[in-house]
């Protein structure tokens, strides 16, 4: 059938046109067999010279998950073998691409596609074969050497000038301007001796690459215990601990996914030092492709002292509950690696921390805790810590996401009913105005032009399934476009959301996160709105002005350089916003785009 839209008409076959969108996989199937067998969705991008691999005997396919957190391994074959456009694919190209390298983490980096999109496979495909993954850096698809030519001065060799009012900060981005990457920071930057001297770590993340992981760790913290909390199941978590083999001081946390299709999403650092104590909230992945083309953000902490021997259980707190919060989101893991860190964490003070902690942790919620979580967590905060703003009906919302989950067959099934009115909260205000909602997401010549051309797009989950089921949804979007940090180029996997002045130059409020735009990452409500329902892990950090002795956050208009003498607010893309075109389309990851090459004159050709 063909789906025509504002944006763009795309033809799919009737078979994936027939999902509900909270479908469930079939009776006796948990949720990580769905994610394991949702391989059997793949994709690829090829190049005239494939990368070499063995492959394991095939496995029967089962049922397939549209987009979910499986993505990733697809999307991994999208970007080692790129299409040049004079290639014509032939039957005989397209069996070869199913015998790409899996990758082992490199390509696509995010969760969150559909919520349960679950289709079968088509019993008359022949059984693919599953590739072995090697114990070695992903490739990428520009080539082996792609990535390891940093300039000079891409790693820092002294503190480098950073904006401690609000400590927010951008990933360093190969190919720019020495000027943005000012005071932006790489993880070889985080983990070194500059910011103190680490004894241990914790990685919460998504996805790993764990050989790439310890080598960004400065020799003379190497070998120091690291730990990993991850959600990988079954054969995932088996490649994930084979991966970890050669290195005795990794060790494994795995987190509880109960409810189906949730994933693992959180990002954050755990660092301890011999001076004390650090936590940084980022939305990096740690596989080599988020650090150096796309565009990420993070929170960094200050640097937490100890705090003095018999201190009380409530010492060291912030003015934002953030030590409580973050002690709480620990628990919620129910956990027994993570009990030395909660008691490290109760020895140290952080009182010093400006921003409140906004998490995801699955379950289902009634009564006061519905606002533990989740957007009814953001909305919590919102009430009791921002205050109304004359004519704020005319302030802007702004979300900015990198996946997209399934929202419905139209506004009020969840974005509107539920999203809009945390977002639109603001102080303890009856009024609840209508004001604009600006949604940001790349179109397909934002991805086709980007630095890395379309292998970025496979860190762009949003799959035709669901796409075609909520075109309502494309009359919100607008275009990445970030001249303003140089990083117009560089796609985004960073999750930024704030309300923003008319004018576009004062923020009421600014939300940086790994949440998507998703009911997966959020909650939704359930039981006549008595209970809300969160499938996956995620973490964020908000700024309100008020914790800032501030009434509004001006926003930075020329953030790079980093200077000292700037009070503004460093918002990671131009205001305002682009809308889109009638001529632009979202992008759509498994869907080809043949007509133009990119900009490493490549063609995308998913099969």
């Amino acid at each position: 059938m063909s789906q025509d839209s504002q944006h763009g008409k795309w033809t799919i076959s009737s078979s994936d046109d027939d999902d509900d969108d909270e479908n469930l996989p079939p009776s006796g199937t948990t949720a990580s067999e769905s994610r394991q067998t949702a391989e059997s969705t793949r994709s690829s991008y090829r190049s005239a010279s494939p990368v070499p691999v063995k492959a394991e005997p095939a496995r029967p396919p089962e049922v397939s998950l549209a987009v979910g957190s499986e993505a990733r391994q697809s999307a991994a074959r999208n970007q080692l073998n790129p299409v040049k456009p004079e290639s014509s694919p032939s039957p005989a190209r397209k069996r070869k691409k199913k015998e790409v390298s899996d990758g082992t983490g490199w390509a696509l980096s995010d969760s969150d596609g559909d919520d349960g999109d679950v289709k079968k496979n088509n019993p008359d495909n022949p059984q693919t074969k599953k590739p072995k993954v090697e114990l070695e850096r992903p490739p990428s698809p520009h080539g082996r050497l792609y990535y390891l030519d940093e300039p000079d001065d891409f790693f820092e060799s002294s503190v480098p000038p950073l904006k401690d009012t609000y400590r927010f900060y951008l990933n360093k981005v190969t190919g720019l301007n020495r000027k943005y990457n000012t005071g932006a920071l790489h993880i070889r930057d985080i983990l070194s001796p500059l910011f103190g001297t680490l004894k241990e770590s914790v990685q919460f993340n998504y996805c790993f690459d764990i050989p790439w992981m310890v080598k960004q760790y400065p020799p003379e913290f190497r070998d120091h215990p690291v730990l990993i909390v991850h959600g990988d199941k079954r054969e995932a978590k088996a490649r994930l601990l084979q991966q970890a083999l050669p290195f005795s001081h990794v060790r494994f946390c795995q987190a509880k996914l109960d409810i189906a299709f949730g994933t693992h999403h959180t990002k954050m650092m755990l660092l301890w030092y011999e001076e004390g104590f650090r936590v940084i909230i980022l939305t990096s992945n740690m596989i080599r492709a988020d650090w150096y083309q796309k565009t990420q953000g993070m929170w960094m902490s200050p640097l937490f002292p100890r705090l003095p021997e018999g201190s009380s259980p409530s010492a060291g707190e912030s003015p934002t509950f953030f030590k409580r919060d973050l002690l709480d989101y620990l628990a919620s893991y129910r956990a027994q690696e993570l009990e030395e860190w909660i008691q490290r964490i109760k020895e140290h003070d952080l009182s010093e921390t400006r921003v409140y902690l906004v998490a995801s942790t699955p379950g289902r919620y009634v009564g006061s805790d519905m606002e533990l979580w989740g957007h009814l967590r953001l909305r919590k905060l919102l009430h009791e810590h921002t205050n109304p703003i004359p004519g704020e009906e005319r302030w802007p919302v702004i979300g900015q996401f990198s996946s997209i989950g399934s929202m419905g067959a139209d506004k009020t099934k969840w974005l509107a009913a539920e999203f809009q009115r945390t977002l639109t909260t603001l102080g303890k205000s009856s009024l609840r105005p209508d004001p604009p909602m600006h949604l940001l997401y790349p179109s397909v010549d934002d991805v086709r032009l980007s630095l890395e051309g379309y292998p970025a797009g496979g860190s762009l989950p949003y799959s035709i399934q669901t796409a075609q089921k909520q075109l309502w949804l494309h009359s919100y979007f607008h275009r990445w476009k970030a001249n303003c940090t140089g990083r117009s180029h560089a796609m985004p996997h960073i999750k930024t959301y704030m309300r923003v002045s008319p004018d576009f130059t004062q923020l009421a409020w600014f939300l940086v996160t790994s949440a998507n735009l998703s009911k997966a990452a959020w909650g939704a409500l359930e039981k006549n709105n008595t209970q809300v329902m969160v499938r996956s892990y995620e973490l964020g950090v908000l700024y309100v002005p008020s914790a800032f002795n501030m009434k509004t956050f001006p926003v930075d208009k020329n953030p790079f350089p980093v200077t000292s003498s700037t009070s503004g607010f460093l918002v990671p893309f131009d205001l305002p916003p682009a809308r889109y075109s009638s001529k632009d389309q979202p992008w759509i990851w498994n869907i080809p785009y043949s007509q133009e090459p990119d900009t490493h004159g490549n063609i995308w050709v998913p099969s």
